[in-house]
């Protein structure tokens, strides 16, 4: 069912008007001649005709397919842009009023893109302008390689390729070259070209409805860029087998569209028809890439993803394959100030991925840090029950977890937790237990491997923190007061970067009556395992406070006070059991030393 299309504008006869004039504000390099409505010209503010002593590159079209073609003119390439109503050509006095704006003594050309009503416009105006004593020459680009030959008179459609014979001819033209030599490049590059789009849409012209042509589940191969139809409508398939299809109807030994063999260096570009995410268009050319080099034995020199030449809103993406060379690659490498050339590799592109990087905990550590030590010291021993207790405390709280979660939450907490303490069991073996810093840094890394969500989070930062700390103070034997002072330096890590606080409801309310007491008992001279027992026994008391509480974090927060006040908050029980496990472990082992 067709229906009018919504679209941020005002009057739909005035878009190309306020494009232009919107243009221009945004970069004040470009100017436009002052002859609207009928006259639609984006020039270089810094070119004149009385002055400019280079061959001015001209070109333009309909409208619809922006960027192209005025967001391509600025030095080092396009000297003005012709722009017509919506998929118009523009008339004859406009493109005349453009060509006397910039054309010095050197002359001008024109690249037009292969439409009937462009090539006679632009035909009649070069034939006007030469007879009032301009230079002019054109060159007609027709990169198309949907439809298979012959086309008759009409021939190959211009797309996307256009903008690369832009960038050869307006980085020639910079160079000072002639008129003649200028359009030889010009003329060479358009003919090294080729470009077939697949669209998922139709595009909808300003103040119009929206063709239903194109039904759901479907998408259109060789879709023109005014919305005319393509090669062929097919079921949508996945973008590995969209690009295999195009790129293997550009480079056809049969239509032999380019002259593009095995061996050769190509340039790809991936451009986007309007509304595309750019996600999608990369996709597109990770894929290219790889099939360009493996399938078809062709060395990618330069590759060009974005927008550059549209068809307003419609949905897909168009490939450009071309031939190149160093004096192609030379000037497309060329520096330009047009606002949307891509700034692109120079080629020399170092490998496209490296290792990850292992953090200096791990590549420096010596043989002592980095595994099980044959034997554990008494801190070592201590170390490994209490982690075990803590480990095995959240498994079996498991179920519990999960039901409190279940009314509160999304319902995985003690699966999540489960995972992380299952993974730290599993990775004991191999702890450094005699070195407490590093053992608190594999915990951690433990968790992040296992743990999702921000549960896993919250406590790889806990661990990262702690053991920050702990090595910051670098002492050979560890002390009760480091043990607190770190597990005070892992409560605020938390507390920072989560933004919660005492009384939000988490973790934390059982984390922070448990540092309080363990604080102030250590430092009235308590014996510190009994400190650590009344300091679990804050932290069940604090966990269990949360059914009073009102969330201010997490998914609880979105929660009704009537349901909160049935449950306790699962991360804070969670944390008091692994903390009085890991207590009264250490309590035990001492007592049976």
């Amino acid at each position: 069912m067709a229906f009018l299309c919504k679209k941020l504008i005002n009057d739909p006869n005035d878009v190309v008007i306020e494009f232009i004039e919107g243009l221009v504000e945004t970069y004040p390099e470009l100017q436009y001649l002052d002859g609207f409505p009928e006259v639609k010209v984006v020039l270089r503010a810094d070119v004149s005709s009385a002055t400019y002593d280079k061959v001015a590159v001209i070109s333009g079209g309909g409208s619809g397919h922006e960027p192209a073609h005025a967001g391509f003119v600025g030095e080092g390439m396009l000297t003005a842009a012709i722009c017509g109503d919506v998929f118009a050509s523009p008339p004859v006095d406009s493109i005349l009023a453009g060509i006397r704006a910039v054309t010095g003594p050197m002359g001008c050309l024109l690249i037009v893109k292969n439409y009937t009503g462009d090539r006679l416009n632009f035909g009649l105006a070069a034939e006007q302008a030469k007879s009032e004593g301009y230079r002019v020459e054109m060159v007609i680009v027709g990169d198309d390689c949907a439809l298979p030959p012959p086309r008759g008179l009409a021939g190959r459609r211009g797309l996307a390729g256009t903008i690369l014979v832009h960038k050869v001819a307006g980085a020639a033209a910079s160079c000072g070259l002639s008129l003649g030599e200028v359009a030889a490049e010009a003329q060479h590059a358009s003919e090294m070209v080729g470009t077939m789009g697949v669209a998922l849409s139709v595009c909808t012209l300003p103040g119009r409805v929206t063709s239903d042509r194109l039904g759901p589940g479907k998408m259109e191969l060789g879709l023109g860029i005014h919305g005319e139809p393509g090669a062929a409508v097919a079921d949508l398939q996945s973008v590995d087998v969209v690009v295999s299809h195009v790129l293997n109807q550009i480079l056809s030994q049969e239509t032999n569209y380019v002259p593009i063999r095995r061996g050769s260096r190509v340039v790809l570009m991936i451009n986007g028809l309007g509304a595309t995410p750019l996600m999608e268009l990369m996709i597109a050319a990770g894929k290219a890439v790889p099939k360009l080099q493996l399938e078809h034995g062709l060395a990618v020199d330069r590759v060009y993803t974005g927008s550059f030449l549209t068809s307003l809103d419609m949905a897909g993406f168009s490939i450009t394959v071309m031939k190149a060379d160093e004096a192609i690659l030379d000037r497309l490498d060329a520096p330009t100030k047009a606002p949307n050339w891509p700034v692109g590799a120079d080629g020399n592109r170092p490998p496209a991925k490296i290792p990850v990087p292992l953090p200096p905990s791990r590549t420096t550590k010596n043989d002592e840090t980095s595994n099980r030590p044959t034997q554990l010291n008494p801190q070592g021993n201590i170390l490994e029950v209490a982690i075990e207790a803590a480990a095995t405390a959240v498994i079996n709280l498991r179920d519990n977890l999960n039901e409190w979660d279940s009314k509160v939450g999304d319902g995985d907490c003690g699966s999540t937790m489960f995972r992380g303490a299952s993974a730290i069991l599993e990775d004991i073996k191999s702890y450094p237990l005699n070195d407490p810093a590093e053992t608190v840094n594999e915990i951690g890394s433990s968790i992040r491997r296992v743990m999702g969500g921000t549960s896993g989070i919250i406590y790889n930062i806990f661990c990262k923190a702690a053991y920050a700390q702990l090595k910051a103070d670098s002492h050979s034997v560890i002390t009760p007061l480091h043990w607190a002072g770190a597990f005070e330096a892992a409560i605020a890590a938390v507390s920072k970067y989560s933004g919660a606080s005492a009384g939000y409801r988490t973790l934390l309310d059982a984390l922070i009556p448990a540092l309080s007491v363990l604080k102030e008992k250590l430092t009235a001279g308590d014996d510190p395992v009994e400190a650590f027992v009344f300091s679990a026994e804050a932290a069940v008391a604090g966990a269990e406070s949360t059914k009073h509480m009102l969330a201010l974090a997490g998914r609880s927060s979105y929660v009704s006070a009537d349901i909160l006040a049935s449950v306790p908050d699962p991360g804070a029980m969670a944390a008091a059991s692994w903390y009085r496990a890991a207590a009264l472990a250490v309590k035990d082992k001492h007592r049976a030393l």
